[in-house]
């Protein structure tokens, strides 16, 4: 009786939670209240993912300097340990440089091909 009564429940419990459209309607319902569907262009859609991942790329940059900072910190003189910072700082440095050269390559090379096929 106990597994009947579960089996009942899976499957009818999305129906009491409105969690299922039967009728396809309330997509299309929502997408009319807000404007009708809407496409994303691929540019824009690249743009947001590259824009994420340079964030994401800054934000492994500022935890590596203040790692390289507290490292340094916390040397007290020892100088494996202070030369460990300095390294972690310049290598941290070097590597911004590089994936910021590589973007601003990148752009340039995209916006040249786009503006030729525009044309």
């Amino acid at each position: 009786m106990k597994k009947i009564i579960a089996a009942a429940s899976a499957l009818f419990l999305p129906l009491v939670a409105k969690a299922q459209d039967l009728g396809g309607t309330l997509l299309n319902q929502a997408a009319v209240t807000n404007g009708g569907y809407q496409t994303t262009p691929l540019e824009t859609v690249l743009g947001t993912v590259i824009s994420a991942f340079l964030g994401l790329l800054g934000v492994i940059f500022l935890v590596l300097i203040i790692y390289g900072g507290y490292v340094w910190l916390i040397a007290r003189g020892d100088e494996s340990k202070v030369e460990k910072a300095k390294n972690t700082i310049i290598n941290s440095t070097i590597g911004l440089a590089i994936v910021l050269g590589a973007y601003a390559i990148t752009y340039y090379i995209l916006t040249a091909i786009l503006s030729a096929t525009i044309k």
